[in-house]
């Protein structure tokens, strides 16, 4: 079976409001900068090691404030949206006879209480959790072993140029949407297989990468 992997935050659930407002009020406790009003649009035209640069974000510091930002977010998960018409994407692509899978930064708990809320459960075969944010090709590897899955019946869907590099240094397809944290522009910098402008060109994309594989 062919399994569609999509990343959480920016991608299934519209986070990055939140996360901003959580990292704000927890930036002094860890000296770093917090994000000033308007600055939000920067962080669409970065790269996560320029943002973490600009904020005084070290690698060490990094770590640390994920499970934080994690732990914090856990109270907030009914806040947290769907974007419009995903639901249709998904169960499109499901009825379509593909799996559905989640790698996320963000916990399995979390992703677990937004998926029921949102009448989600039923559609996902597996959700894995990495905490290596610069290192995501790495823990795209542990997932396929972890899940049986092979390269060449995966395409994951993203909205950072992290996880265009990831995948492509994995060797899987790559969908990128542009409703998420990278504007399209960057995500087009990068030549991911295909760019998703609206979650229900979700379904075409698919199809999309998966002809271009055969051929």
């Amino acid at each position: 079976m062919f399994h569609i992997v999509f990343d959480f935050d920016g991608t299934l659930a519209d986070t990055l409001e939140l996360g901003l407002n959580v990292y704000n009020r927890i930036a002094p406790e860890y000296d770093c900068q917090p994000v000033g009003e308007g600055e939000q649009e920067l962080f669409r035209t970065k790269r996560p090691q320029e943002l973490l640069e600009a904020y005084g974000i070290s690698r060490l510091k990094l770590l640390t404030l994920v499970m934080r930002i994690r732990k914090e977010i856990n109270r907030h998960v009914p806040e947290m949206k769907l974007f419009d018409n995903m639901e249709k994407a998904l169960r499109d692509i499901r009825e379509a006879g593909f799996g559905l899978g989640i790698l996320t930064s963000n916990s399995v708990e979390n992703v677990r209480q937004f998926l029921e809320l949102n009448n989600l459960t039923a559609l996902f075969d597996f959700i894995y959790s990495g905490r290596n944010f610069l290192g995501k090709e790495r823990v795209i590897r542990k997932m396929m072993i972890r899940e049986q899955l092979h390269a060449e019946r995966i395409v994951y869907v993203g909205d950072e140029t992290r996880d265009i590099e990831a995948c492509q240094a994995a060797g899987i397809p790559v969908i990128a949407v542009s409703w998420g944290l990278n504007r399209r522009e960057l995500l087009a910098s990068l030549s991911p297989d295909h760019i998703a402008d609206r979650p229900e060109e979700l379904p075409d994309r698919v199809r999309q990468v998966l002809l271009s594989r055969a051929e």
